[in-house]
């Protein structure tokens, strides 16, 4: 993996902190906004620091949650009003752009 800088944690804290009730984003559009290589490094800042974050509202890019965690993912998303389908969101509904 990279090195990811303490900034570029914060940062993307940061923005998993202001994404909206009812919304969601992609791990991709997280690297992107902060400028990482790659949407598996924000995947492990995520895994590593983010208990006190509205971690369900990052999925990866296909919309479906992270496999350990989909049902509770699913469940606190459709809660907010989410729109989920088969086992994903739909993004094109509910998509948070975080550039």
């Amino acid at each position: 993996m990279a090195a990811v800088t303490e900034d570029q944690v914060e940062q993307v804290r940061a923005l998993v902190a202001t994404i909206p009730r009812g919304q969601v984003t992609t791990y991709g559009d997280l690297a992107g906004a902060v400028g990482l290589s790659s949407p598996r490094i924000v995947g492990w800042i995520m895994r590593t620091d983010s208990a006190d974050l509205p971690w369900h509202r990052v999925v990866s890019a296909s919309g479906r949650p992270a496999a350990h965690l989909a049902r509770r993912q699913l469940e606190r998303l459709a809660a907010e009003g989410v729109p989920v389908r088969d086992g994903r969101v739909s993004l094109r509904e509910c998509r948070w752009d975080p550039a």
